[in-house]
């Protein structure tokens, strides 16, 4: 069992649940409903990876920068 690290933020209608530990996101139109689906995803996407690969992340801090884009 590993600790899963996320960010949940909000893309129109929905709420966007990216994983930061390894390359995987979800959605749904509740915070609760995006991470649920996150989890699911991520279970999935270990199921059949025979070696995978998983970051160990702490300290996570989410902040907000203007840029010229």
């Amino acid at each position: 069992m590993k600790q899963m690290a996320y960010v949940v933020y909000r893309e129109d209608e929905f709420m966007v649940a990216q994983c930061l530990n390894v390359d995987v996101s979800s959605f749904g139109t509740t915070r609760e409903e995006a991470v649920a689906s996150l989890k699911e995803a991520v279970e999935l996407y270990f199921e059949n990876e025979p070696n995978p690969a998983f970051t160990s992340v702490a300290d996570v801090n989410v902040g907000m920068e203007p840029v010229n884009a």
